[in-house]
């Protein structure tokens, strides 16, 4: 894919992960896809962080969103290749530090089929 694409994917990403919608959020990511995040290792420890499918993905968001209804991501900063894109933002939550976060979307044929979510 083109780094246009990706970084087409990642602008559809933050939009749908702000409006909290769901089904358009999961619709950028391949039905076998797997993301990893320190927050589920957290949350779901048997997870050991890694959950993979569209099913997974859906429990793991829509849990976050009915807990942190206020949940909100601003982009700092968007990298892309032909392969992946690297976003930086900053995760905010009413009553909450903001957090710096870092996170890798991997792409094939105009999907999402990995993601990685960096804490710092």
């Amino acid at each position: 894919m083109s780094t246009e694409k990706n970084l087409s994917i990642a602008h559809l990403w933050f939009e749908a992960f702000n409006a909290h919608n769901l089904e358009k959020l999961l619709s950028l990511y391949d039905d076998d896809a797997q993301h990893y995040s320190p927050k589920l290792k957290i949350r779901q420890p048997e997870t050991n962080g890694l959950v993979s499918g569209k099913e997974a993905l859906r429990s793991w968001w829509q849990d976050a969103f009915d807990r942190l209804p206020t949940l909100h991501y601003k982009v700092t900063s968007l990298t892309s290749n032909a392969d992946r894109v690297f976003m930086e933002y900053v995760r905010k939550v009413a009553n909450e530090e903001d957090m710096l976060v870092a996170e890798v979307l991997e792409t094939k044929e105009g999907k999402i089929i990995a993601s990685r979510v960096y804490h710092g």
